[in-house]
């Protein structure tokens, strides 16, 4: 009789079938069979037992599982190796009736054909801890949203919704918007001097004054009056201060730091990262080797790689830049989370003697493969080759120039040897110190004063969060796991709560409501610190350190309390969601227009209702002119799902669509509005066909 194995998709049913052979069938459950009722709480506030239910749709698949395990003669629960896929083994078991204490479950830390032998050769009772600490999470989460919800719907609007994870990052976003809203910048100058030495010229900056105290003139009078001081003084090399510094890579990518680096690079989001990542770790085509997981699972917070990979990377990087390029030892990383569980390696390519342009040639141009795939398994293998790459060395140099009363400085380096930055360097949310490129100085050195300049600035407020710096800052807390940062994200902007603003993360009116209420009445599910120990009380169940029921209990003994002294307090009370003017008039009646969020997002709603009902959508103006009727504005718009799209104001008219930013730059042949596309410029304009490149760290 055959043997039958089941994975959670149909990919992954695809590439394991075709490692194991024709003694295997191979079914995929398409993800959880069973879960708690979207209709009640089902979580018992007695004993704590989950009601679990077959989820609506699925009974027809669990049917046929059925059946199928009826004709083998051995089953393999061959779902991921985390808390999720031991919860969907666990389901699977109760429901054909197997004994989760037998060998029955087996785990692919890659699915290659080495690694799926690997993990069938080592079958093993399904964990119990984890399946557990899965049951808990479940629970807590259900506790949270079927107890706070229905408070919030009573004392703010209907259909809000609490999460235990997700209002903590909306608070995170929310006291960074508070933060950003108190800050008051301060005036400050910066004096600089354009020098000349021999042919060549640099720039330094105004540091101190001769006895080595701080110089930052604080207004234009204090500029000026520097710039006074100087005149007709003489710039001397006081001080070269000559050494070297190596840099050394990056550690092979972990899940935060994926889609941290993906954003950064790629401007994908989270979701869009995990969900490309889990498709090279099902398995795609690859000519010459089939079908193929590309990476390792990508749901890890090891920085951990084997030793086998490690020699296989290295052979590589010999072959490929030589000897040279090799790190000579063996790299050693700290986790930059304490709580991190090392339970599978880092991510990294499955085959690194694979490389992404032969994976590119498969991937590329093929309707059945985004471009996604290419793109993020070039980085994948990138980060991970160089990590076992050598040191870049560097020769750096500072000199300090005296100038009557005042000393400037300027810093700078030379790369004698690349080493791993032949291949990657790691991108950042932070703007890098200036370092310029130095001529060839001597101490005494006298330099030509070219220009002296000073120019007004004022000190920056914290940055809002992007998706990256709060992946970041939700990692450092010890908030969420590796499989929960992108659902966070996903979560709160779903539910109206934030907004992306260019890239950033910006709390709407509803989500800093929400979060006042919740602050104010629920301080724990909001506090980062009580969210980060929930965390590691999860963590002590996975290892068999706590009672998951004597957990979810403890919880919920001090969430009941803190409710029914919120109801009290409360009593008779509603909090209102203040109206956000638009600044447009309604055409109609001469009322201000609010802005409204619905179902499809925001909307524009005559403050007059209900006497005045009209609605209009919320568009932009981009500055850029249709390049195919040639009059209409192009107006930023979004699509149901919430994707920006560009499109000419005149439409139905004109029907002109783009995915593709306008910018304020004109096209240098015939004047139309100009299109960035990645590093490109182009014109959209029939007949044109102009174009050029962005310039690195240009503005457009």
């Amino acid at each position: 009789m055959a043997k039958l194995v089941i994975v959670e998709s149909p990919a992954k049913a695809k590439t394991i079938g075709k490692y194991l052979g024709k003694d295997y069938v191979v079914k995929a459950s398409m993800g959880h069979i069973r879960d708690l009722p979207s209709s009640l709480l089902g979580v018992n506030e007695q004993t704590f037992d989950l009601q679990y239910i077959s989820i609506r749709g699925k009974e027809k698949l669990i049917k046929e599982l059925k059946s199928e395990a009826k004709k083998c003669d051995q089953i393999y629960l061959a779902t991921d190796p985390d808390r999720e896929g031991e919860a969907i083994s666990w389901h699977l078991a109760y429901v054909l009736g197997m004994d989760p204490k037998e060998p029955n479950r087996v785990t692919f830390d890659e699915i290659t054909k080495k690694g799926v032998q690997k993990g069938m050769a080592a079958p093993r009772a399904i964990n119990e801890n984890l399946f557990n600490a899965q049951q808990t999470r479940r629970a807590l989460d259900r506790l949270v949203g079927y107890k706070i919800s229905p408070f919030l719907w009573q004392k703010v609007r209907k259909r809000l919704s609490a999460g235990r994870v997700q209002s903590v990052a909306v608070r995170m976003i929310d006291d960074r918007e508070a933060e950003i809203e108190k800050f008051k910048p301060e005036e400050y100058w910066n004096v600089d001097a354009a020098l000349g030495a021999g042919s060549k010229k640099f720039t330094a900056r105004l540091a101190t004054d001769a006895a080595g105290k701080k110089l930052l003139p604080k207004t234009e009078a204090e500029a000026r009056a520097i710039e006074a001081g100087l005149e007709g003084a003489e710039y001397v090399v006081a001080e070269l201060r000559r050494g070297k510094r190596q840099k050394s890579p990056t550690p092979a990518f972990i899940t935060s730091s994926l889609q941290q680096e993906a954003s950064r690079k790629l401007g994908f989001t989270a979701s869009r990262t995990m969900r490309a990542a889990q498709t090279l770790y099902e398995g795609v085509d690859i000519a010459g080797h089939g079908t193929l997981g590309l990476i390792t699972y990508m749901r890890t917070d090891s920085l951990r790689i084997s030793d086998e990979a490690v020699a296989a990377a290295k052979e590589y990087i010999a072959a490929t830049y030589g000897e040279q390029y090799v790190f000579p030892g063996k790299r050693k990383w700290k986790a930059r989370n304490a709580n991190a569980q090392d339970a599978h390696e880092a991510i990294r390519p499955s085959v690194p003697s694979l490389t992404p342009d032969e994976v590119d040639r498969s991937l590329l141009g093929n309707p059945n493969y985004s471009a996604d795939l290419a793109k993020l398994y070039r980085m994948i293998w990138s980060r991970f080759m160089a990590s076992q790459m050598a040191d870049c060395q560097q020769d750096t140099v500072g000199v300090t120039v005296a100038a009557g009363d005042y000393r400037f400085r300027a810093s700078g380096f030379t790369v004698t040897f690349d080493g791993f930055t032949a291949l990657y360097e790691e991108g950042s949310d932070e703007k890098e110190k200036k370092e310029t490129s130095l001529p060839p100085l001597e101490e005494g050195q006298v330099l030509k004063l070219r220009a002296l300049t000073s120019e007004q600035k004022f000190t920056q407020p914290p940055a809002r969060y992007t998706e990256a710096t709060l992946i970041r800052a939700l990692e450092e807390n010890g908030i969420g796991r590796p499989s929960t940062y992108a659902p966070i994200i996903t979560t709160i902007i779903d539910r109206g709560y934030v907004e992306r603003e260019q890239k950033k993360l910006k709390p709407t009116v509803l989500g800093r409501t929400v979060n006042g209420v919740l602050k104010e009445h629920f301080p724990d599910i909001v506090d980062v610190t009580f969210s980060a120990g929930m965390e590691r009380m999860l963590d002590d169940v996975e290892h068999g350190q706590a009672d998951w029921k004597a957990t979810v209990g403890q919880f919920h003994q001090g969430l009941v309390s803190t409710l029914h002294t919120a109801e009290t307090n409360m009593q008779g009370k509603f909090v209102r969601v203040p109206d956000e003017v638009s600044g447009e008039v309604c055409e109609k009646c001469g009322k201000p227009m609010l802005i409204k969020t619905g179902k499809y997002g925001k909307f524009l709603a005559c403050a007059g209702y209900p006497d005045c009902r009209n609605t209009k959508r919320i568009v932009k103006d981009t500055g850029g002119i249709c390049p195919k009727c040639g009059k209409g504005r192009m107006l930023l718009r979004k699509s149901a799902k919430g994707r920006v799209y560009y499109g000419c104001e005149c439409y139905p008219e004109c029907d002109y669509m783009t995915w593709d930013e306008p910018v304020a730059t004109t096209c240098e042949k015939c004047g139309a509005t100009l299109f960035k596309k990645g590093s490109r410029l182009y014109c959209a304009k029939e007949g044109c066909g102009y174009e050029t490149t962005v310039q690195k760290g240009g503005s457009v």
